[in-house]
């Protein structure tokens, strides 16, 4: 694979860097390194990277406060990759501007694959009408969304939730950032509204409700919409 790509690393474990440095260099990306948040969020500056990975558990500082930081201004996907996966790190993670997140140990496949997905995204032309995955479509103009060339009939409220799943494909949208979307921030509490219409949208879209493809779970987080 032949990559261009550059990736900073903002982690202070060297086994992990070097785990890391092995995967992403043999995949064709560039890779720069820093042990610590001041450094990473310098050489973020400097070099613009396309995607970063961070670390919540950094020696000088709280990674959380080092993402929001960067959140000021860099305005590429960060991945998280840290043992802090209880359901309050990941989500407040996202709600300060995550992309994605994967827990230690991880599988280095799975990590390539959640790389991939964020730089699709980036690289997508926002002003692109229609976009398809696989055998959904949706044309941002009209609002009309296809499966399998079928026109789908769908509420207003379905079709606004729908649209920000895969607008924003791959990422983890917490339950909040949803409620907030679509029925607005008096609502940000409401889960069970978001569960009943992520309800009604697999049974449109999936072929077994019971085992989705495209809307997955992120327990106690959130949803992703997934097309690999």
């Amino acid at each position: 694979m032949n990559n261009s790509a550059e990736i900073l690393i903002i982690d202070d474990e060297i086994p992990i860097r070097k785990l890391l440095e092995i995967a992403l260099d043999s995949n064709g990306y560039k890779t720069i390194f820093a042990v610590n948040g001041k450094e990473g969020i310098s050489l973020a500056a400097n070099y613009q990277p396309d995607l970063i990975i961070l670390d919540l558990g950094l020696p000088d500082e709280d990674g959380q406060i080092i993402l929001k930081r960067l959140r000021e201004w860099y305005k590429k996907p960060i991945l998280i990759l840290t043992v802090k996966n209880t359901e309050e790190e990941i989500v407040k993670a996202l709600d300060n501007g995550a992309n994605d997140y994967l827990a230690k140990p991880f599988r280095t496949q799975e990590l390539l694959a959640r790389i991939r997905t964020a730089l699709r995204n980036l690289n997508q032309d926002e002003n692109e009408p229609i976009i398809e995955f696989g055998e959904i479509s949706i044309d941002f103009t009209s609002r009309i969304v296809k499966l399998k060339n079928e026109i789908l009939k769908l509420t207003a409220t379905e079709y606004n939730l729908l649209s920000i799943l895969i607008k924003n494909e791959g990422r983890v949208l917490t339950h909040q950032y949803l409620l907030k979307q679509v029925w607005g921030n008096s609502y940000s509490d409401q889960t069970q509204y978001l569960r009943v219409f992520v309800a009604q949208l697999r049974k449109k879209i999936e072929e077994d409700p019971n085992r989705p493809k495209y809307i997955i779970t992120e327990s106690g987080v959130g949803y992703r919409f997934n097309t690999s």
